[in-house]
């Protein structure tokens, strides 16, 4: 190897940049990338950005409160769903078309994918970062299958040998035989009057068959060390799936062509069945991130299934704002019960007023309400419905804000909460730092305008736009998901069947 190759190889292994490496090797797939994160930094995949405020100007302009059905809250015209999907594809394509080797080097590529997405924005639509720390997990999910039935065939192996052709393995070693072939092996002359080195390992390959062929329970017992040492360093050249061999296989060695995906940071943290090479392992992966395609897609379908048992006839349900999942489920429930909506108008974007209207042209009873009026209609309540932006480990909820608000009146007045979400908006991560950093903060230029503001009273006025509300456990009753319904205390055991504990954090 030269010493250019050997210098553009380290320093690629060094900087370990995952778009660097798809710049070499993959460049169609990098510029999916960048063209998917430049609409994350333009704010165009975000319920939490500065394009709220063009949006709701421009519907204003086009009609008021029902001129643009395509807005959502003030957000351009894109469901969270609709963003979940298209990072979920941009995966597939990252996943099935780049080279990566093992399953190491697939766990290196798709955390560097999301250390990128989470720094050009991703950090304020958290579904994006939960579905790569999913994706993570199927990987993981699928070594350990592989794992298991490679570890299941060679047990099967292990006991068609014990058993001998004839049933009976209760014979001791021979250890006249075994010291003899022994000799051979590691004697020079023993070499030299077999032929060199090709004689020398096949008797070492028949030595190794002769002694695992008599290994049994019995002479297990009564063997000497040197021979059970023998029996398991012939366990492993037989079994082909030792440490050293698999992480040889990630790596490039001198004479190979190298391998400029890093795997410097991450090598240690796992185990060697990660550096396998397996045939069918890429196609076992992309059938797992085609279920996560299909769960997206049945979605609402799933929640829309459990509408019926939560809502009954004659009740009375709050809202708030507008939520295609919230509107769904109200519709869905609407063709077998007769009920009443009560819609907060959630100001300064008027979300509610939209949601209003879709649901009276279903023929649903809906009336719309301004936010302050919320505490005073709240006996009245049966139920109070409520979207998710994220769901947090501890079972907290990040609400449009506002939502807070009706919280607190739903159990001063003992009206149950209910919150209707997708799994894949729950996120590994607790509110540790308080209320406040999880409200995603704006610029307020989208609720005011400045222009008609003196500079003395602009001296004398703060201005503070919170997008999010984050909602406590204790405020909420039920969270009704894709896959069933759930009270809060319970959020943290579906943590562990989403996503693994050496990813929680991987982006951050």
């Amino acid at each position: 190897m030269s010493i250019t190759r050997e210098k553009d190889l380290a320093s690629a292994l060094s900087a370990n940049d995952v778009r660097a490496w798809l710049n070499k090797n993959n460049p169609k797939q990098l510029a999916l990338l960048d063209r998917f994160e430049m609409e994350l930094r333009l704010g165009r995949l975000s319920t939490s950005s500065k394009q709220k405020g063009k949006d709701e100007s421009s519907s204003n302009g086009s009609g008021g409160a029902g001129g643009d059905t395509k807005n959502y809250a003030g957000v351009k015209a894109i469901d969270r769903r609709q963003v979940t999907s298209k990072t979920v594809l941009l995966l597939r394509n990252l996943v099935g078309n780049t080279k990566w080797k093992n399953a190491a080097q697939l766990m290196a590529l798709l955390r560097g994918i999301g250390k990128d997405l989470h720094a050009a924005g991703g950090g304020k639509e958290p579904a994006i970062a939960n579905i790569v720390r999913r994706i993570m997990c199927a990987v993981r999910d699928e070594v350990a299958t592989a794992e298991a039935a490679e570890a299941q065939a060679m047990s099967s192996s292990n006991l068609d040998l014990h058993a001998g052709g004839d049933g009976n393995s209760m014979q001791p070693i021979d250890e006249d035989l075994t010291a003899e072939q022994s000799e051979s092996v590691s004697s020079p002359v023993g070499r030299n009057k077999r032929g060199g080195k090709d004689t020398a390992a096949a008797a070492a390959t028949a030595t190794s068959t002769a002694t695992m062929s008599r290994m049994s329970l019995t002479s297990m017992l009564w063997a000497h060390p040197q021979h059970l040492t023998n029996m398991k360093g012939t366990t492993s050249t037989v079994s082909g799936t030792g440490t050293r061999s698999k992480r040889s296989d990630s790596f490039s060695s001198v004479d190979s062509a190298p391998d400029p995906l890093d795997m410097s940071e991450y090598g240690d943290d796992f185990p060697p069945s990660f550096y396998a090479n397996r045939p069918y392992f890429r196609p076992a992966v992309m059938e797992a991130i085609g279920e996560i395609m299909n769960d997206l897609e049945d979605l609402h379908k799933n929640v829309d299934e459990q509408a019926s048992a939560h809502i009954h006839a004659g009740e009375v349900i709050l809202t708030y704002s507008r939520s295609k999942t919230v509107e769904s489920f109200l519709k869905a429930a609407a063709k077998k019960r007769q009920f009443q909506v009560i819609v907060c108008e959630g100001a300064p974007h008027f979300g509610g007023h939209r949601m209003a209207t879709s649901l009276a042209e279903a023929g649903i009873d809906t009336t719309v309400i301004h936010d302050s009026a919320a505490f005073a209609i709240m006996a009245r309540v049966n139920k109070v419905l409520l979207p998710a932006h994220a769901v947090m480990a501890n079972g907290g909820l990040i609400a449009p804000s506002g939502s807070h608000m009706l919280a607190l009146a739903a159990k001063h007045n003992s009206v149950p909460l209910i919150c209707l979400t997708g799994m894949f908006k729950l996120c590994p991560m607790y509110p540790h730092e308080g209320q406040d950093t999880l409200q995603d903060l704006v610029s307020p230029s989208s609720v005011v305008n400045f222009a008609e503001l003196s500079d003395d009273l602009m001296s004398k006025v703060e201005f503070v736009n919170p997008v999010h509300d984050y909602i406590p456990p204790q405020l909420i009753n039920l969270f009704v998901t894709n896959i069933g319904a759930f009270q809060p205390s319970y959020i943290y055991r579906l943590l562990s069947e989403y996503y693994h504990s050496d990813d929680w954090e991987s982006f951050e």
